[in-house]
C-alpha cells in the first residue's frame, strides 16, 4: 500500500492546484480523479469549453453584423459549421487538460484514476480499472459540484439538458428555453442566440443575475434584449415535459397566470449542487450540511481533524478561482504557514458580451448594512477606445465609504470587464481610496480609463469626459 503526506480527491481547479502547492512545499502528494481526464468541471464541461464557444460565436456574430461597418467585405453567405465549432472546443479542452497532466508530472504528483472514497480517516479506497487502497496523513476533499435541477424535471440529456449537454449539441436549436437567468443560462443562451436560435430565459426572481448589483442586472438585460433574447422574470416554472422533439415548459407569472413555452430544447440552469456522492465522508466523521455541503471551519478543516475540503463542495460562491485560493491556503496551512483569504475580494464574472464583473459590496448590501457610501459611475460609450471598437454598452461603478473614501465595491459591464476587474481587486487588497485610483495614470485610449473616470466621479463629480 502506497503512503502519502497528502491525498487530494478531485482534480478540478481547487484539487489540482492544492496538489501542486503541496508538492511545491515538499509533501509527497497523490491526486485522485474518477474520470479519465484531469481538470474537473471547469476544464472539461465548464469554464474552458463555454468560453471557447462564446469566443467562436462572438467571431461569427462580428462577421455577420459588424465586419461591414469596419470596411471588411466577405463575398458569399457566412455560415455556421457547428460541428467544426464543437470540434475546436474539444481541441481546446484536450490541450488544456494535457497541460494539467504535464504539471502533475513536473511536480512529481502521483495520479490515481478511479472513484475515491474513505475507508477510514487516513485510508482511501480507489475503484478504477482495479481496486486499491492508499494512506495519507492528510486528505483534501475537492470533489466539486454537479448541475442542479428541480424535483419535477426529468433531465433526459437529449432535449431537456444541462450545461454539460449544451456544450456538445449537434444542431443549433430553433427555440432554446432557458430555465434560470444566472451565469450559465445567460452565457450559453447568448452562444445559441448568436448562432440563430430563438432564446427565452425564464427566471424565478424579479431580475436576472440576482446576486449581483442591481444596476448590472438591469444593464445586462437591456443589452441582451437588444440582442433579441427574451426574458420572463418573476416566473415560477412548474412543469417541463417532452413529446418527441417538442419540449413544453409551464410556469406561473407574478400574477399567478399559467404561461406555456414551447421549444425544441430546454436548458435547465438553476445552479449547481455539491458533489459528495459515494465519498463515504460521514463514515469518518465529516459532517455534511442540509445543503449537501461539507462543513468546514475558517481553515477549511472538517470535523475530522486531518480532513479538509475546498471549492464548490463547501460554502461560498462556486468559482474556480475561489477553489484555487482555498487549495493553496490548505496546502500552506499543512506546511505550517499562516495564509488568509478575504472572501469579500473574490471577483465574480459573467462572460457574456458585454462582460460583467464585480468585486466587493453591492449597493444593496451597503444600504442593508446601513453603511454611508458615495457612488461614481462612468459610461463606456464616453471612451474613445469604446467608440473605436464599437463596444459602447456598459459602465463602471465605484462605491466608496462616504467618510474614509475607501473603495467598498466595484461593478462593471463592458468590453473586457473580466480583465479590468483585476485592477479593482488589486486596489481593494491594498485598501485604496477612490482618490488613489483617480490619481493613477491610465493609458489612453483604453477601456481601463472608465475605472479612473468612475473613481473621479466618486470623489466629487470630477469625471473629465462626461
Amino acid at each position: 500500500m502506497q503512503s502519502f503526506d497528502v491525498a487530494v480527491v478531485g482534480s478540478g481547479p481547487g484539487g489540482y492546484v492544492a496538489a501542486i502547492r503541496c508538492a511545491q512545499l515538499g509533501m509527497k502528494t497523490a491526486l485522485i480523479e474518477k474520470y479519465k481526464t484531469l481538470g474537473g468541471t471547469c476544464l472539461n464541461v465548464g469554464c474552458i469549453p463555454s468560453k471557447s464557444l462564446l469566443d467562436s460565436s462572438h467571431h461569427y456574430e462580428d462577421a455577420v453584423k459588424h465586419f461591414d461597418g469596419h470596411g471588411i467585405e466577405i463575398p458569399g453567405e457566412i455560415k455556421v459549421n457547428l460541428e467544426k465549432m464543437i470540434s475546436r472546443k474539444a481541441a481546446v479542452v484536450e490541450q488544456t487538460t494535457k497541460g494539467i497532466d504535464f504539471l502533475m508530472d513536473k511536480n512529481k504528483i502521483t495520479v490515481f484514476q478511479g472513484l475515491g472514497s474513505f475507508k477510514d480517516a487516513t485510508t482511501l479506497t480507489i475503484k478504477g480499472d482495479q481496486e486499491l487502497e492508499i494512506t495519507a496523513k492528510n486528505i483534501i476533499i475537492a470533489t466539486g459540484s454537479k448541475p442542479g435541477s428541480l424535483p419535477f424535471i426529468t433531465l433526459d440529456k437529449e432535449r431537456v439538458i444541462t450545461s454539460t449537454e449544451a456544450l456538445k449539441l449537434k444542431e443549433i436549436p430553433k427555440h432554446l428555453v432557458v430555465v434560470g437567468g444566472g451565469v450559465i443560462g445567460l452565457e450559453l443562451g447568448q452562444v445559441y442566440r448568436r448562432l440563430g436560435a430563438e432564446v427565452s430565459v425564464i427566471e424565478y426572481a424579479d431580475r436576472i443575475t440576482p446576486v449581483m448589483d442591481a444596476a448590472l442586472s438591469k444593464e445586462l438585460m437591456k443589452v441582451m434584449k437588444k440582442q433579441k433574447v427574451k426574458f420572463y422574470l418573476s416566473h415560477q416554472v412548474s412543469n417541463v415535459t417532452r413529446n418527441g422533439d417538442l419540449v413544453t415548459v409551464l410556469a406561473k407569472d407574478a400574477k399567478g397566470n399559467e404561461v406555456s413555452f414551447e421549444g425544441d430544447y430546454c436548458l435547465v440552469s438553476v445552479g449547481r449542487r455539491p458533489y459528495t456522492d459515494n465519498l463515504n465522508a460521514e463514515a469518518v466523521g465529516v459532517k455534511i450540511t442540509d445543503r449537501g455541503q461539507v462543513e468546514v471551519n475558517d481553515y477549511m478543516q472538517t470535523s475530522a481533524p486531518n480532513v479538509y475540503a475546498i471549492g464548490d463542495v463547501v460554502r461560498g460562491a462556486m468559482l474556480a478561482h475561489k477553489a484555487e485560493e482555498e487549495g493553496v491556503m490548505v496546502a500552506e496551512i499543512l506546511a505550517g504557514q499562516k495564509p488568509h483569504i478575504d472572501y469579500n475580494l473574490i471577483p465574480n464574472v459573467i462572460y457574456t458580451w458585454p462582460e460583467v464583473a464585480a468585486v466587493g459590496k453591492t449597493e444593496e448590501q451597503l444600504k442593508s448594512a446601513g453603511i454611508n457610501y458615495k457612488s461614481g459611475q462612468f459610461p463606456m460609450r464616453a471612451l474613445g477606445r469604446s467608440r473605436a471598437s464599437g463596444d459602447l454598452d456598459g459602465f463602471v461603478k465605484i462605491l466608496a465609504d462616504a467618510t474614509t473614501d475607501e473603495v467598498l465595491g466595484v461593478h462593471m459591464i463592458g468590453a473586457r470587464a473580466a480583465d479590468l476587474i483585476a485592477e479593482a481587486v488589486t486596489a481593494m487588497e491594498f485598501r485604496a481610496s477612490a482618490e488613489d485610483i483617480a490619481r493613477m495614470s491610465h493609458s489612453h485610449p483604453t477601456y481601463a480609463e472608465a475605472v479612473k473616470e468612475a473613481a473621479l466621479a466618486a470623489t466629487g463629480d470630477r469625471a473629465l469626459h462626461m
